[in-house]
């Protein structure tokens, strides 16, 4: 009887995570049609237009590595991003490499652990209301991310590489690809751009690429769509809270 009991618990509760997939996907999807009515900025926009505080950051990038290198000397502690979100394990837990997330804040909630190891970035995004989040990705060698897109055009993301491995010529072996373009950035470079169109990234080296991911509030929008933001925000805020316990380290 114990087992039929754990059996059928297991199957309910495989159908409910497949309901809530199903849920987030269709979510997702009606959001997207609610803003592209309105919006019609191109991918990659100009961060001294959508977001001067980049600047800041960027002129810091060497501080930044440095904080998230301490952090990579345990990066098998690091939870992958689809142990923080099981939503993006079709991206994240596609092929047997890792993609691993240290999340020092999600939406506007800090995590005080995470962000006490990293005083200067944590100082940097007090002084940046729009940052919404901050993370360091780390890409394992040979990690691939098949093209997908984000939920929410109400935010952009910032993109501040911090350790990109080279291949033979010289370049930037790590590539994102974003709306078809494909995009290869060099330490200290920053980009940003709009998640919400399809992207897909590759590291095609065989060393761990590390870069800065921002969640940015988005400002230039219709007062409504602004609203409209904000409740959303409000709502996976609370989400994040209520999950939090995955995402310190």
């Amino acid at each position: 009887m114990y087992i039929e009991d754990c059996s059928a618990t297991k199957t309910l509760t495989a159908a409910a995570t497949r309901a809530m997939d199903r849920l987030y996907d269709s979510g997702a999807r009606l959001m997207r049609r609610v803003y592209d009515r309105r919006l019609h900025d191109t991918a990659v926009l100009d961060a001294a237009r959508h977001f001067p505080d980049a600047e800041r950051f960027q002129s810091n990038w060497r501080t930044i590595r440095a904080e998230a290198l301490e952090v990579a000397a345990g990066l098998a502690r690091i939870p992958r991003f689809h142990e923080v979100m099981r939503e993006q394990a079709d991206i994240s837990a596609n092929d047997g490499r890792d993609w691993r997330m240290y999340i020092m804040q999600a939406y506007g909630v800090r995590f005080p652990s995470n962000l006490a190891r990293c005083p200067a970035l944590a100082a940097l995004v007090a002084q940046s209301p729009d940052v919404l989040s901050a993370s360091f990705s780390f890409l394992a060698p040979g990690k691939y991310i098949p093209p997908h897109r984000g939920p929410f055009r109400g935010i952009l993301r910032g993109y501040l590489v911090l350790s990109m491995p080279l291949d033979a010529e010289g370049m930037p072996a790590a590539t994102l690809s974003v709306d078809g373009r494909a995009h290869r950035l060099h330490d200290g470079e920053f980009m940003l751009w709009d998640d919400t169109f399809e992207h897909e990234v590759r590291n095609a080296s065989d060393e761990v690429r590390i870069v800065l991911l921002l969640d940015i509030r988005r400002r230039r929008m219709p007062l409504d769509l602004r609203l409209l933001s904000n409740a959303v925000i409000a709502l996976v805020r609370l989400g994040i809270r209520l999950r939090g316990s995955r995402i310190a380290v």
